[in-house]
């Protein structure tokens, strides 16, 4: 074996520092980088010059180089990894290099992955995750969806619009983005574990500065369960904001996605079957989301009023969306749901989000 091999870019450190000599123990871990989507440095001791100990994201010491370790400067982000279950010593070289947390292989190889990748991503504040369902059919939940989306891309803001719906027509195409290149939903259908945050985002179509993860033209009407909450996760650890666009019936896939969210949008339409329709839509929802609000969609019926229809399905009122008329027009002509910025559901969506991103819709 080589004194010392480099995995990484000519000294970043964009993954974590490994330190040992035990090459079984080393085949392990590279493994288990190369699982994270991370590119690590190897040493055989400590790295000379004090950024190669300090600047790593994470640091990797195998059992065997915890003497050669010592005297480092103590950092966080270090763990001592050995594949001995019974060592009675472990503890004692964890403390005298100031290790974080003990690792023995392979019960904590996943727990390591996700730590790896973590660090490799540089994961900070999770994204606002936010969903919407329809509470009867054509409600209007698709383009509400897409236009908080849009609204939130054109602030600056990071944000990813995942459709979960696979029979609702396509997100892209609501925003004239259906020969956009990129990955579709099928392409993550066999996805288990963790997705790698960063390479999902570029690989997604890039529509009017949002990244959209929609459905192709095929015959796949499926999101395995696996895949969503590997998916979601993975938009989440992003940052910035994530749009989901859900179907009324909650199966396992939707119930996934449901888990992750920070609050959910029920839109009703003012009538009477509209309401009795979303009564049992927001029992089934609310049966694994803890934040549901009603938004409720103009005309309205004789006698009805947005405070009345929130009542009635025993939901906090997240708002009024009045109607907007030429929106159908204006997507024919290539404008997605929210583009006319002085329109109703422009203004809906921008106050939304200015109450949401100073915390005051997320209990």
């Amino acid at each position: 074996m080589a004194s010392d091999r480099s995995a990484g870019a000519q000294g970043r450190h964009a993954g974590p520092l490994i330190v040992t000599e035990d090459e079984a123990l080393l085949d392990d871990l590279l493994r288990l980088c190369a699982a994270a989507g991370a590119e690590p440095e190897v040493h055989h001791s400590l790295p000379e010059g004090r950024s190669g100990w300090e600047s790593p994201p994470l640091i990797l010491v195998g059992d065997d180089a915890a003497v050669r370790v010592r005297g480092a400067a103590r950092r966080r982000g270090v763990l001592l990894v050995g594949r001995d279950q019974d060592d009675p010593g472990v503890w004692q070289r964890a403390v005298e290099i100031g290790a974080d947390h003990v690792l023995r292989l392979p019960d904590a190889e996943q727990w390591l992955v996700d730590r790896i990748a973590d660090a490799a991503e540089g994961v900070g504040r999770q994204a606002l995750t936010v969903g919407v369902v329809g509470g009867r059919g054509g409600a209007g939940a698709s383009t509400l969806a897409c236009a908080l989306a849009v609204t939130a891309a054109r602030s600056g803001r990071r944000t990813m619009l995942i459709d979960g719906d696979p029979l609702g027509g396509g997100l892209d195409v609501l925003l004239g983005g259906e020969q956009a290149e990129g990955r579709r939903w099928p392409d993550f259908a066999a996805s288990r574990g963790r997705v790698a945050g960063g390479a999902l985002e570029e690989s997604l179509p890039h529509l009017h500065a949002l990244r959209v993860l929609s459905w192709d033209r095929g015959d796949s009407v499926a999101i395995p369960a696996e895949a969503m909450r590997a998916v979601l996760a993975a938009a989440r650890r992003r940052g910035g904001v994530v749009v989901v666009d859900l179907p009324r019936r909650v199966d396992d896939a939707v119930a996934e996605a449901l888990a992750q969210l920070d609050l959910g949008l029920l839109v009703v339409p003012a009538e009477l079957r509209a309401v009795a329709a979303a009564n049992r839509v927001a029992s089934s929802v609310g049966m694994v989301l803890r934040d549901l609000r009603a938004v409720v969609r103009g005309p309205y019926a004789a006698g009805l009023d947005e405070q009345w229809v929130a009542a009635a399905l025993g939901l906090p009122l997240a708002g009024e969306l009045p109607v907007e008329y030429g929106l159908l027009e204006a997507q024919e002509k290539g404008s997605p749901p929210g583009s006319e910025v002085r329109g109703p559901l422009s203004r809906f969506c921008t106050a939304f989000w200015e109450q949401a991103l100073m915390g005051g819709a997320v209990a």
